[in-house]
């Protein structure tokens, strides 16, 4: 028997199994009181290496990787981490063999049904799926069991999984500016101006002309005034035959604007006014936190193409030795805890620097 299906006996034993649910409900608590990182993101990577050197077939590997997938999830949700983000499948995977990417595919297929049938775990943290990628490259029948999950869980909305399948950020990159000139090419919409001088010419002596034709009526009811109020009334009659109509001199309700007019309202939005902000409410992870850790398994140090847009200057990218299936909470905790330490260490330096601003100035005005 291997060491590995040993070590895993041992540790699915009752009271082993016992206490070390008791210890990491105790570290997980442990770490909410800190800072947690709002974003994770993983890149899985390993499972075929474990399953050749432990002498098991590749898909016995991916299956692994998936039980240490549904771990990490719980262990993330349950200490606060609100958005976790997973490379399941590359765009470049398309340029292998027919045969393997089938077998991708399909072993996606079988992966997306075991992770529905742990709704108890998606509805204990409020868990919605998302995939992000281009789903015209997905096969028919996948590309429906990924809609029927998405739509299962649209109703969650304390965390989110976002599945990343397939996916490039190049391709990601390259969608949002598609997307962001689109919609620059489309013309302002046209504003109706209530408050326009020929509108507020027009209802001043709309008004004006009202208020003298009900006089005229008010005085022709009167006997001793008949005479003068028929003098009035053909004396006004060319100018209150009609109150209410506008003026000859404005232009008419539907006369179309004059160019000038229609050069302003046509005007389509500056491209100088396209800033990052723009460009990354056209990414996939719009409206979501900033990407806080990035964690990749197996040693090998590069991100392949992942998450290249929302690694910025304060997130933390982690390479890890072990390879995926072994990836648990005793790779992990050591990951969260320095992540932690650096933030209080930071929002310390934050919290210090006026005070060292202050003494040095009063240190140069001595």
């Amino acid at each position: 028997m291997h060491i590995f299906q040993i070590r895993k006996w041992v540790l699915e034993s009752p009271p082993i199994e016992w206490a070390v649910f008791q210890l990491r409900e105790l570290l997980i608590g442990a770490l909410r009181q800190g800072p947690v990182p709002q974003h994770v993101a993983f890149v899985m990577d390993g499972n075929r290496r474990f399953a050749k050197s432990h002498r098991m077939e590749t898909v016995e590997g991916h299956n692994l990787g998936f039980e240490a997938l549904a771990k990490v999830l719980e262990i993330c949700y349950k200490s606060g981490v609100k958005v976790v983000t997973v490379y399941a499948f590359s765009i470049e995977n398309f340029k292998r063999s027919k045969y393997e990417v089938d077998g991708l595919m399909d072993m996606a297929k079988v992966k997306l049904a075991q992770l529905l049938q742990h709704g108890d775990l998606l509805d204990r943290y409020g868990v919605r799926i998302r995939v992000l990628g281009q789903r015209e490259l997905i096969k028919p029948d996948l590309l429906a069991d990924i809609e029927r999950a998405t739509e299962l869980t649209s109703r969650n909305g304390e965390a989110i999984l976002n599945i990343c399948f397939p996916y490039t950020s190049h391709d990601e990159i390259t969608t949002a500016v598609r997307n962001t000139v689109i919609d620059y090419s489309k013309p302002l919409p046209v504003l109706q101006r209530p408050f326009s001088e020929s509108h507020i010419k027009h209802t001043i002596r709309s008004r004006h002309l009202s208020v003298a034709a009900e006089r005229i009526r008010e005085r022709s009811k009167s006997p001793s005034s008949r005479g003068e109020s028929d003098i009035e009334d053909s004396s006004s009659s060319s100018t209150v035959l009609n109150p209410d109509s506008p003026p000859t001199d404005l232009t008419p309700l539907g006369k179309e604007p004059d160019d000038s007019e229609a050069q302003i309202l046509s005007k389509f939005p500056d491209p100088e006014t396209i800033t990052s902000e723009i460009l990354n409410d056209h990414m996939y992870t719009a409206g979501l936190p900033p990407l806080d850790l990035l964690v990749r398994t197996s040693g090998v140090e590069r991100l392949s193409d992942f998450m290249l847009w929302q690694c910025h200057e304060n997130t933390d990218i982690v390479f890890l030795k072990c390879l995926w299936p072994e990836f648990d909470l005793w790779q992990f905790l050591p990951v969260l805890v320095e992540w932690q330490w650096k933030r209080k260490k930071e929002a310390e330096r934050k919290r210090l620097a006026p005070s060292t601003a202050g003494r040095s100035v009063k240190a140069k005005s001595a």
